[in-house]
């Protein structure tokens, strides 16, 4: 199982692009939201990975940064489909005010002959705390994370290789998910910045965390590998040594920090 992300950014992010990534194998792919707009094409297509290989993706909440780059997939895959260069079902996983938000999105800004696809071989599927989905090889388990914003969900994978990969969303770990996360061989967490510099990036007013912070969890749980995604994007330079090395104060395990479109074998 390969994991690419797709975007490494927050919100605001310029220098990169928002947070979404695919898990590929054996020529298909799963994509895990879109980031914010038409952006996603140009990371789909520097990441090689091709519109027909995407059969399932999953929107964890309803955001821009979120949800709006999953309309261009959505128009791309249903314009594939009236050329006949798609073939099968294209499934959209995500919690009602997802697929609510997504519904009326679509309808308000595609035009009749993608939205024509929607609920016929573009599935809008709704999911709940603790729903399940086999999707590349991986047993998903979709879980609330118990927002403090907006409602999100998260998901626990059991790889084909055994292992467990935990993905967290972009907002601090609930106690309530302990279930889900605890012992993880994989985690991937959100970290809005440095602890050293909370002071400038206002993390905790924003309900977000940071690297120390990831790290802290990280250990607390028992987890292997600690993935941090999510961040500012003010010196993405030295983003990869500066965050891994405050998550390692605390955390004994393996720190990844990776840049846009970087591929991990997982």
């Amino acid at each position: 199982m390969e994991l690419i992300m797709l975007g490494t950014g927050n919100a605001m992010a310029t220098r990169c692009y928002n947070t979404c990534f695919a898990f590929c194998q054996e020529g298909e792919c799963f994509l895990v939201d879109a980031g914010g707009g038409n952006g996603i094409f140009n990371q789909l297509e520097k990441a090689d990975i091709a519109f027909m290989s995407i059969h399932r993706m999953f929107i964890t909440h309803a955001h821009t940064d979120h949800i709006l780059g999953s309309i261009w997939v959505i128009r791309k895959i249903a314009t594939l489909m009236s050329k006949g260069e798609y073939t099968g079902n294209f499934v959209v996983y995500g919690h009602e005010e997802v697929i609510d938000a997504l519904t009326l999105f679509c309808r308000l800004t595609l035009s009749g002959k993608i939205v024509k696809y929607i609920g016929e071989r573009i599935v809008f599927q709704r999911v709940e705390d603790g729903s399940r989905a086999e999707v590349c090889g991986m047993k998903l388990q979709f879980f609330d994370i118990a927002s403090t914003k907006m409602k999100q969900f998260g998901f626990r994978a059991e790889l084909s290789s055994g292992e467990l990969l935990v993905c967290l969303g972009d907002e601090p770990y609930n106690e309530v998910c302990r279930n889900y996360v605890e012992g993880a061989d994989w985690l991937l967490c959100e970290a809005f910045c440095l602890y050293a510099e909370r002071e400038i990036f206002s993390p905790y007013e924003k309900h977000h965390s940071t690297a120390l912070d990831a790290g802290r969890l990280a250990g607390k749980l028992g987890i292997k590998n600690l993935v941090l995604y999510h961040t500012e994007d003010k010196n993405l330079a030295s983003r990869k040594i500066r965050y891994s090395s405050e998550a390692r104060e605390v955390f004994s395990g393996n720190v990844f920090v990776p840049d846009d479109l970087e591929r991990m074998e997982i």
